[in-house]
């Protein structure tokens, strides 16, 4: 099956992400994880096949039922890319933490000084 769509489109969306959370415990058919929702069972396998179609989950039939499993591998590479900014941005708040104590330490001194 080729890719047709974004991995992070994908898990932009709050009802896919929370199908992701549920399948990080355990293998689920539509019904099951249709159950936690209150959007209708077509809803659902929506959102599984888009989910399948960005391979971030895989799908077994057994019988007429779909079991869904989360491709740990797959979510393993969006947090890859999303730890370069993670680093970036705790950079940034460190730089931050840097100058508001220099501040500080200038004001305590510019007090201390009069």
């Amino acid at each position: 099956m080729k890719l047709r769509r974004d991995p992070f489109q994908a898990i932009a969306d709050p009802t896919r992400r929370a199908i992701l959370v549920m399948l990080a415990s355990q293998t689920m058919t539509a019904g099951d994880i249709a159950e936690n929702f209150d959007a209708a069972r077509p809803t659902i396998s929506k959102h599984l096949r888009i989910l399948n179609e960005c391979d971030l989950v895989t799908s077994k039939q057994d019988g007429r039922e779909i079991h869904y499993n989360l491709k740990v591998d797959k979510i393993k590479e969006i947090d890859l890319w999303l730890a370069q900014f993670k680093k970036i941005w705790e950079d940034r708040f460190d730089n931050l933490d840097r100058y508001l104590e220099k501040l500080q330490k200038e004001r305590n001194n510019g007090k201390n000084g009069k």
